[in-house]
């Protein structure tokens, strides 16, 4: 195995990754809220860490991933609430349109989906534990608080001070906290809403717990890598951190992995500036691939911005990989090993698809540069384009599906297919005049017309 290095949010460096057991990767990361359709945000960090998932798998390691579920919360209650329907219903719905959009961008399934309300009993346990070691009480109401200074390395992901996090801290009406910074575990249940059983009386579990006793539940009290959006680094993981090392005296996750946000024309995604889309409002409009590598062609710690220029890119580039690989046979890998030592090299450098992409077009040339000189070097150079690209999650399509993926609805197949034949016979008959008619006619539909050796092939134009 080549040596990968990763950026460690925790040391805020990046580091030669060893796992626990050689050989071997456990991975957690934080997955949907499932009250509402699955956005772009969501979608940028499923692809983020299904391309670690990828090329961890690629490099021999046996990964196992989980990605949690939260299928209960105040969002969740309130959206089935508006709805008028059981929260479970909503949850069902949800997680199938969220299946249904990972399917879309070639997203593989995790290896656990574990719900947070299939571990309630486990909750109640570390709860308990938590209270017994003095990091947690029962505040009397129902509730029950993590003792936020009883933590001596509370802040040591996010860098953050409780000195500083006191500043305008207050404790809300209602809030039977000892002090501003502490935060639920365990919430009483309010009149009407889902809850549980519990040593403090019916209710709920907080947030952060849930992923606390998910992840250890399914990977062990230490595993290797803990990710999700750099936007839950604090206070999310921040609390994971807390409640799970002063309940076991272990580290919790060695590595923590965190993917940039996506931003909308350069401004924060949000309902209220009126740039909120949803995966599935997104691929109704372009092909799956176009807004995969949208999301890969950055390194996966940088922040996205999702624009109808940057989408036009993100086509134009898959296009030049397909029209390399267009015309050519399918054949195994084979040569290119060059290639695939720096793609790896910058794979290997904390999963810098980047850098990837660049060596992927580098070998496009090549293909295109031997394609009429030594087709079958070129063929099996665009086997090994395939190869890499399947790393990535893309190019695994046949050329000419993606190069026509987007004619439906605008032009007739059938149609362009008849006159391209059409033209084929008038050329045949030495009927310049027709043929260059045809042409004309096609142009106006917005056909592209290839003629090469191995006949005439089509394409819309942009």
């Amino acid at each position: 195995m080549m040596a990968l290095h990763l950026y460690n949010t925790l040391t805020k460096t990046k580091e030669a990754f060893t796992p626990l057991v050689p050989g071997q990767v456990r991975m957690y990361v934080c997955g949907m809220t499932v009250y509402d359709y699955c956005h772009l945000g969501h979608g940028r960090s499923m692809v983020a860490f299904d391309v670690i998932t990828r090329w961890l798998r690629h490099s021999g390691y046996d990964l196992t991933y989980v990605r949690n579920i939260t299928d209960i919360d105040d969002k969740i209650i309130n959206r089935a609430n508006a709805n008028g329907e059981p929260f479970t219903d909503l949850v069902a719905r949800m997680i199938e349109a969220m299946h249904e959009d990972e399917a879309r961008l070639n997203i593989r399934k995790p290896d656990q989906e574990p719900r947070a309300t299939e571990h309630i009993d486990g909750m109640h346990a570390m709860i308990q534990t938590l209270i017994d070691k003095g990091y947690a009480y029962a505040a009397g109401n129902g509730d029950v608080y993590y003792r936020v200074n009883r933590f001596a390395g509370y802040g040591k992901l996010s860098r953050r001070r409780i000195e500083d996090l006191r500043i305008g801290a207050r404790i809300e009406p209602g809030e039977a906290k000892e002090d501003p910074l502490d935060f639920v575990l365990w919430k009483a249940a309010k009149p009407g809403e889902p809850s549980w059983p519990s040593p403090w009386g019916a209710g709920r579990p907080g947030w952060h717990i849930e992923c606390s006793v998910m992840s250890t539940c399914c990977l062990g009290e230490t595993f290797d890598i803990h990710g999700g959006g750099n936007d839950l680094e604090f206070p999310h993981h921040e609390n994971e951190i807390a409640q799970s090392e002063a309940a076991t005296g272990k580290t919790y996750a060695n590595a923590w992995l965190h993917c940039g946000m996506i931003t909308i024309n350069g401004e924060k995604m949000s309902k209220s500036l009126g740039n909120f889309f949803t995966l599935r409002e997104v691929l109704e409009k372009y092909h799956p691939e176009v807004v995969r590598y949208l999301l890969i062609a950055s390194h996966y710690r940088s922040p996205i911005n999702y624009s109808e220029d940057n989408l036009r890119e993100a086509k134009g580039a898959l296009e030049r990989f397909y029209h390399s690989l267009k015309g050519l046979p399918q054949a195994p890998a084979q040569g290119g090993e060059s290639y695939a030592e720096r793609f790896a090299k910058c794979m290997d450098d904390d999963f810098n698809t980047a850098g990837a992409c660049g060596v992927l077009f580098e070998l496009a040339r090549e293909i295109n540069r031997l394609r009429e000189s030594d087709p079958a070097t070129a063929a099996g150079l665009a086997g090994r384009l395939r190869e890499l690209g399947e790393v990535l999650g893309v190019l695994q399509l046949e050329p000419e599906a993606f190069l026509r993926a987007d004619a439906a609805g605008r032009v007739d197949a059938a149609e362009v297919e008849a006159l391209i034949q059409a033209r084929l016979n008038a050329r045949a008959e030495k009927n310049w005049a027709e043929s260059d008619r045809i042409r004309d006619q096609l142009t106006a539909l917005g056909v592209v017309l290839e003629d090469g050796k191995g006949g005439t092939t089509w394409r819309l134009a942009e």
